[in-house]
């Protein structure tokens, strides 16, 4: 519903408006005048306005300019030094390039990489650029503050990050077990980093100097910068921003807020002064002059309260029942002779977007009352357009954890100067010839852009880094291809990836500038794609035809994940993709089959993706290329029943699907899923102690039931999956035919004790067939690959599958 308020701050309700409703009020997010005349600074598309867009409607045009552009500050003195070839990380180096002392020391839980896929890399030379001197401190001995004092003490300030990854999804798995490797350390050695990195780090910068200023931001800090739930711990924790101790946290990618904090602090301004910066956090012990105070309640009501009627009362009397004379809707309620209804016109304080802040439930509330935390989540995802959101504050103790509005996202021609900074593109020489993993992953990869509209709720990219995407030049994104062409050691003609967040949301964005600064929808493509939406990808398409056309590059590969009800919009870039960027086969992440989980991610249906497989498939034949998709499926989320998972498993089945590696529901911090895994109701709606339940698997055991169903084909997991089925009432689909789901009986111990009812199915003509080496990991529906020891009547450069298919080596 849409919420009006009058002047004491009582919610009046009114009919959900569209575009060429005359509305009669002001919005509780912003007043709008509107005349007699139908006078309406919306566009009259005749769409109508969904309650997101509407609730938060403003008399701004579009997203507001930054104060200033990245590239538009005074450059600090210490520029004169000029750029370094690696940023320092011991005194000698420091040495060498002739400093005395570091202005900015960066600490961070990663190895040092000096690629723009790493975030102390970017944030490193961007200070850099700005004229500072920029030391690294990478994965350093926590245990005492002697390796924090490695580079001396900073002039300005110590900047802290986990790295690229939250620590603790980086050291552990979704079932809470401890991971053996890192793929950010150096060997890929696991346990170079502490728990919650972040705020370890910060207090032994505190402990190696008490009077240097500590910033603190990347992913880990920024998913953390309110109170929020710990899956490890199983509770809600406070923000990190106390629990560290840090002077001012910054979230998001925070270009903008870090070059401005640096620039401030470097003219003496006290770090407790900077107040006023977008895309920070800091502490506050009261609201000051001047500022407008709400209630997250007013914004949106965690649920009505309401009253007890005397059981004793006749209610059909109305004049001797008080409660409910005034439940009747008409109470209180003039009419005029005419039978009209009298409408008082109350004066109503014109609220100013920015010197308004919304009060969150204090955390104290939102630790006991997993209600509260839910509405406190929803609440804070309504205010993430930078167009609109507000201000927001949380209690914490007897001090306030104050968020200013989300940063302005970076333009074209900033975007281009992040990237464009003399990255070495290789690990520091302090590592040698030790192979980093994350690295040799991304090293041969373009980032070509940033941001995600797709709202998934298990998925906290939009959170980080806003749902407005922030696009690269096409001639900055083949600048950086030539520079991996002629500088990246190894290069052998292909680019493994140009993508992003997502693959195909280069250059897409709302038609209208005024409604992508009002809307407030969590997703701009679900339930279905939104017609304010531009979905045309001839700007994409466009340049992957100018990066494969680069001489020197043999092929162009997407790798990162594909929005594929996003894709089908678009034809001509399916056929383009199919034809000549995909390796063989394509990943993408249906997630589900069934409605109930899906629609707690807020993914599109089964049927959408049958369409991008039919599609990929036609243009896969006309190109005369056999090619594969290769789907991923979570277990557990949230809302999803053991039913789900069977219905799931059977789909699988049915599509001779046989995972390898599944991923279970893992609960990162301020994800929408996360809300609904900790409180059990569902964010994406108004939240009420009533409010219908959503069906979560909690326990060890019914988490690991749904991993098995995704792998119905393993026998270890075939008596759990048999005593489920039972409990279920589904016996029916215990047994060997094509329809059931797992055999009645157990293989024997090792492959060739396993008796298929066919003989050439039994573990021993398997045997026969599939040689050591020659079988996929993640799909047993694609052709082994050919590591080069077969050669034989399949001829040079092609081997056969267990179907005796020919398929050319990719």
């Amino acid at each position: 519903m849409f919420t009006l308020f009058n002047e004491c701050g009582h919610q009046r309700r009114r009919k959900p408006l569209t575009a060429r409703d005359p509305p009669s009020g002001e919005t509780n997010a912003h007043p709008v005048r509107y005349n007699g005349a139908g006078a309406d600074p919306r566009p009259r598309t005749g769409i109508p306005y969904t309650p997101w867009q509407l609730a938060a409607h403003m008399a701004a045009p579009a997203i507001p300019a930054p104060r200033a552009a990245l590239f538009d500050y005074t450059r600090y003195w210490a520029e004169c030094f000029g750029k370094a070839p690696f940023l320092p990380m011991s005194r000698a180096e420091m040495d060498q390039l002739g400093w005395d002392s570091c202005d900015i020391i960066v600490v961070t839980g990663d190895a040092y990489v000096d690629h723009p896929s790493f975030g102390m890399a970017i944030i490193g030379r961007l200070l850099e650029d700005q004229g500072f001197r920029v030391g690294i401190i990478a994965q350093p001995d926590w245990h005492s503050a002697d390796a924090f004092k490695a580079l001396g003490k900073p002039n300005l300030f110590f900047g802290v990050a986990a790295g690229n990854m939250d620590s603790m999804i980086n050291r552990y798995t979704a079932d809470r077990k401890p991971r053996s490797d890192d793929a950010y350390t150096p060997g890929g050695e696991a346990g170079a980093r502490p728990d919650r990195c972040s705020l370890v780090y910060t207090q032994r910068c505190k402990e190696a100097w008490p009077d240097v200023p500590v910033v603190l931001g990347g992913i880990e800090a920024s998913l953390r910068r309110i109170a929020h739930y710990d899956y490890w711990q199983d509770k809600v924790r406070r923000s990190m921003l106390v629990d560290a101790t840090a002077d001012i946290l910054l979230y998001g990618n925070a270009e903008r807020a870090v070059v401005d904090v640096a620039h401030r602090l470097s003219r003496g301004e006290p770090v407790d002064s900077i107040t006023d910066v977008r895309g920070t956090a800091f502490v506050r012990h009261d609201t000051p002059d001047g500022w407008m105070e709400i209630d997250s309640t007013r914004v949106d009501r965690p649920g009505r309260v309401d009253r007890i009627v005397n059981p004793y009362v006749n209610t059909t009397d109305m004049d001797a029942c008080e409660l409910e004379k005034r439940n009747d809707p008409l109470y209180g309620v003039r009419f005029d002779e005419d039978g009209n209804q009298v409408v008082d016109i109350r004066p109503h304080r014109k609220l100013d977007r920015d010197r308004t802040v919304i009060r969150l439930p204090a955390f104290d509330k939102v630790r006991n009352d997993p209600i509260l935390y839910a509405h406190a989540n929803r609440v804070l995802h309504l205010e993430t357009n930078p167009g609109n959101a507000r201000a927001l504050v949380q209690r914490h103790g007897d001090q306030d954890v104050w968020l200013n509005p989300p940063a302005i996202p970076l333009s074209t021609a900033e975007m281009d100067y992040v990237f464009s900074m003399p990255f070495a593109r290789v690990p520091h020489p302090a590592y040698g010839d030790a192979r980093i993993p994350a690295y040799e992953m991304i090293r041969f990869s373009v980032n070509i852009m940033r941001g995600c509209f797709g709202g998934c709720t298990f998925c906290s990219i939009t959170e980080h880094e806003g749902r407005i995407i922030q696009n690269r030049s096409e001639e900055s994104i083949l600048r950086e291809v030539e520079d991996i062409r002629d500088k990246v050691p190894g290069f052998t003609g292909v680019i493994s990836d140009l993508g992003g967040p997502t693959a195909n949301m280069y250059r897409i964005a709302c038609k209208s500038p005024e409604i992508e600064a009002a809307c407030r929808r969590p997703s701009c493509v679900y339930p279905g794609i939104c017609e304010n939406l531009n979905t045309d990808h001839s700007a994409l398409t466009g340049l992957y035809r100018r990066a494969r056309a680069l001489p020197g590059v043999k092929k162009v590969l997407i790798a990162s994940g594909l929005r594929y009800d996003l894709a089908v919009k678009d034809p001509e870039y399916v056929r383009e993709l199919v034809t000549h960027h995909v390796g063989g086969y394509l990943k993408i992440a249906p997630e589900h089959t069934e409605g109930e989980p899906l629609s707690k991610m807020m993914k599109p249906g089964i049927g959408t993706y049958d369409t991008f497989k039919a599609m990929f498939e036609k243009y896969s034949k006309e190109a005369g290329k056999e090619q594969y998709l290769i789907p991923y499926f979570i277990a557990a989320h949230p809302g999803t029943r053991d039913e789900d998972m069977v219905n799931l498993a059977l789909w699988l089945k049915g599509n001779g699907f046989r995972a390898d590696q599944v991923q279970a529901f893992y609960p990162s911090p301020m994800a929408t899923a996360t809300a609904m895994y900790h409180s059990g109701k569902n964010p994406l709606r108004r939240i009420s102690y009533k409010s219908d339940a959503v069906e979560t698997p909690r326990t060890p055991v019914q988490r690991r039931l749904h991993k098995a169903f995704l792998r119905y084909h393993d026998p270890a997991n075939w008596p759990m999956l048999r005593e489920a089925l039972k409990a279920m009432g589904r016996a029916d689909l215990i047994g060997n035919g094509k329809h059931q789901l797992v055999p009645r009986e157990q293989p024997g111990e090792g492959r060739d004790g396993y008796r298929a009812p066919r003989r050439k199915n039994s573990g021993a003509a398997h045997a026969r067939r599939v040689r050591r080496g020659q079988i996929q990991t993640q799909h047993t529906g694609l052709p082994p690959r050919d590591d080069g020891s077969q050669r034989g009547a399949a001829g040079k450069g092609s081997t056969r599958n267990s179907a005796g298919r020919r398929h050319k080596r990719r």
